[in-house]
């Protein structure tokens, strides 16, 4: 029922920001909790936040990145954002956006997901 696809990652240094887009198609996405992952090479995927249908009233952050990225969503363009500030090295990895139906889903537990992105590859130089 709900389809993503992610844009705006590219190569930027240490320090800086970027804002990444989920455009999701679907006329259910205001009933889907949303949320970002990533994945590094060679590493597991991790959770890095998370936003329920509430639009803000519910939302999760992985500890290394509270304080400089920010979730958010516009249900009436169908999109969710994250807004990535004071990147460092360490967050190099493919981004991916994922849809929930749980109210709220555990936020950590990827089979809460249904849909998946393709992912954006963000590149931090040092």
């Amino acid at each position: 029922q709900v389809q993503t696809a992610e844009s705006g990652g590219g190569l930027v240094q240490a320090g800086g920001s970027l804002r990444l887009s989920c455009a999701a198609s679907g006329r259910t996405f205001a009933t889907y909790a949303m949320s970002w992952f990533r994945q590094a090479p060679g590493k597991e995927r991790e959770l890095v936040a998370g936003i329920s249908w509430t639009s803000g009233t519910n939302t999760y952050y992985a500890d290394s990145v509270k304080g400089r990225f920010t979730i958010s969503r516009d249900n009436a363009k169908n999109t969710l954002y994250l807004q990535m500030n004071s990147l460092k090295p360490e967050d190099t990895a493919v981004y991916y956006c994922a849809a929930s139906p749980w109210a709220p889903p555990n936020w950590r537990e990827m089979s809460d997901y249904n849909y998946w992105g393709q992912g954006t590859q963000v590149t931090v130089s040092s």
